[in-house]
């Protein structure tokens, strides 16, 4: 029985070869997703007709598609601290949800390559309910927490001409460029003041709507900001912590933020991008 197993797999070895040898792909976190090209040829010393070649090079390109699947997802950043990785190797559960989550991928595109060879693009979402990552991996929070109130003493500016204070804004920029390091995109990010206290978290976010829409999204400028509405709030991070994961505020700005978010709800709505 054990010879049969050896040759059945160097037989598989002999049908299908896999073209990629390594993992470029990342997550989109401008589209909430990971999507991954998978590449594959048929061994001609096994051909039996085009349409085997074909058939074999298809299922080569499919399992291609699965292991970097598998390699991204494992390398996705749940928090500061935590990847995907880490969370299947403690909780059998996370373990079978995302690999089911892989195994579900969808084939957005499909097609034979010049030359020989077949390529298959599939992808999964990060976010987006039901069959997204996120949904396994974000644990719901007891109750939702309020977001922290401003200083008491802080008093918004009298004059500004646009944006208008008070009421107007859709979302929230945080401009994370120029500081101590690149930003770390991550499921669930936080922003703090510059005391450390957490001003916008999971924890205060209504959590079905976060495994819909995701609580942000990473643009490298303005033109891919969207999310936050056609008039941002814009602020500039002081600094990035917690392995360079979640911006860091000036204590002026954080009670900006809050008292702004108090009259139009930008937060809540997690209308929240961060450019890199």
């Amino acid at each position: 029985m054990l010879k049969k197993f050896k040759l059945l797999g160097v037989l598989l070895a002999a049908i299908i070869l896999s073209i990629s040898a390594q993992v470029d792909a990342a997550p989109d976190w401008n589209a909430n997703k990971i999507q991954v090209t998978g590449m594959g040829v048929a061994n001609p010393q096994m051909v039996r007709s085009p349409a085997h070649a074909s058939m074999m090079a298809r299922r080569a390109a499919i399992a291609d598609a699965y292991r970097q699947l598998a390699e991204v997802v494992n390398g996705v950043q749940v928090d500061a601290e935590t990847t995907v990785e880490q969370m299947m190797l403690t909780s059998d559960i996370v373990k079978t949800k995302v690999s089911a989550i892989i195994k579900g991928a969808q084939i957005v595109s499909e097609g034979e390559l010049t030359g020989g060879g077949y390529s298959v693009t599939m992808e999964i979402p990060l976010f987006g309910g039901q069959g997204g990552l996120a949904e396994t991996v974000i644990e719901r929070p007891p109750v939702v927490e309020p977001f922290p109130a401003p200083a008491p003493d802080y008093k918004p500016p009298v004059v500004e001409t646009k944006p208008t204070y008070g009421g107007g804004y859709t979302g929230l920029i945080v401009d994370c460029r120029g500081v101590n390091a690149t930003i770390n995109p991550v499921m669930s990010p936080v922003i703090k003041n510059s005391n450390g206290q957490k001003i916008y978290g999971h924890m205060n976010l209504d959590y079905d709507r976060i495994i819909r829409e995701g609580m942000a999204t990473y643009a490298q400028d303005m033109s891919q900001a969207g999310r936050a509405g056609s008039n941002p709030l814009v602020v500039k991070a002081v600094r990035l912590d917690d392995l360079n994961a979640n911006p860091v505020l000036s204590m002026e700005d954080s009670d900006r933020v809050l008292y702004e978010n108090g009259i139009s709800h930008f937060l809540d709505n997690i209308a929240v991008v961060f450019l890199y």
